[in-house]
C-alpha cells in the first residue's frame, strides 16, 4: 500500500470524553422523571425517539434534548409540566459547554504524529456549532492542520472528504473509537483504520459481529500507540 499522506483522528470519546456526559445527563433526567416511569421504559422509548430522529436531527446535544422532550411528552401523554422541560434544556445546555478533559496520552499522541511530516486532520461529525466549540475548548486546535465536521460519517462521506483533499483511500490513515463511523468505512474504503476502544459507546454507534467480520483494522488499547504503529506503516514502504 502507498504511503501515508493525510492522518485523520476522530474527536468525541478519542480525544476527550464525550458518552459519559450524555450518559449521566440521561441518568439525572430519569431520576427527575421518575413519577412518570420507570428507567427501563423512559430507556426504551427514548431510543426508539431518537432512532427516528437521527435522519432529521443529526447528532449532538441539541437532538438530545428535542428527543428527550418528545420522548416524556409521549410517556406522559402531554402531562409533562413547564418546569420539567426546563429541567431538560437545563441538562442539555450543560452537554453544550462542558469542560474539555483530554484522555490520556492524547496531547502527546498528537504531537508525535505531527512530529512526523505528515498532515493532521480532525473529523468528526455532529453539530458544527457544538463540534466547533468542543475543539476550541480542547486547546488542540493548534494541532490540525485540517479540520471536517459533517453530518454523518459512512463511506460516502470519507470518499467525498478524500476525493476533496486529492488523498487515496490507500494514502489515508484514521483514528477512532466508533467501528460504526471511524474504522469500518475506511477499512471498506481501503485505507488503514486503528480501532481504540472506549468504556461506553453510545448504542447508535453498535455494531454486531457479523458487521464487522472480515473487514481488516488495527486495533490498539490506547492512542498512545499511534506514532510507533504509523512509522511502521511509513518504514515498510
Amino acid at each position: 500500500m502507498p504511503t501515508p499522506r493525510l492522518i485523520a483522528f476522530d474527536a468525541d470519546d478519542t480525544l476527550w470524553p464525550n458518552q459519559p456526559h450524555f450518559d449521566a445527563a440521561e441518568a439525572r433526567l430519569y431520576e427527575l422523571l421518575a413519577h412518570y416511569g420507570t428507567p427501563q421504559q423512559f430507556s426504551d422509548q427514548f431510543f426508539a425517539v431518537q432512532r427516528q430522529n437521527l435522519p432529521l436531527f443529526g447528532y449532538g446535544a441539541k437532538p438530545f434534548m428535542l428527543s428527550m422532550i418528545e420522548t416524556v411528552l409521549q410517556l406522559t401523554d402531554g402531562q409533562i409540566t413547564g418546569r420539567e422541560i426546563q429541567h431538560i434544556l437545563d441538562l442539555g445546555k450543560r452537554l453544550l459547554d462542558f469542560p474539555i478533559e483530554l484522555l490520556p496520552a492524547v496531547a502527546d499522541t498528537l504531537a508525535a504524529v505531527k512530529a512526523l511530516g505528515l498532515p493532521l486532520m480532525l473529523l468528526t461529525k455532529g453539530d458544527l456549532f457544538d463540534q466547533e466549540s468542543k475543539l476550541a475548548r480542547s486547546g488542540l486546535g493548534h494541532l490540525f492542520d485540517r479540520v471536517e465536521i459533517v453530518s454523518e460519517k459512512n463511506e460516502g462521506t470519507y470518499q467525498r472528504i478524500l476525493d476533496r483533499h486529492n488523498v487515496a483511500p490507500a494514502e489515508f490513515v484514521m483514528v477512532g473509537n466508533s467501528l460504526k463511523s471511524d474504522v469500518l468505512p475506511v477499512a471498506r474504503l481501503g485505507g488503514h483504520a486503528a480501532y481504540v476502544p472506549y468504556h461506553t459507546t453510545w448504542v447508535m454507534e453498535r455494531v454486531s459481529e457479523a458487521e464487522r467480520a472480515g473487514v481488516a483494522f488495527y486495533e490498539m488499547q490506547s492512542v498512545a500507540e499511534v506514532p510507533a504503529w504509523l512509522e511502521g506503516l511509513i518504514s515498510s514502504k
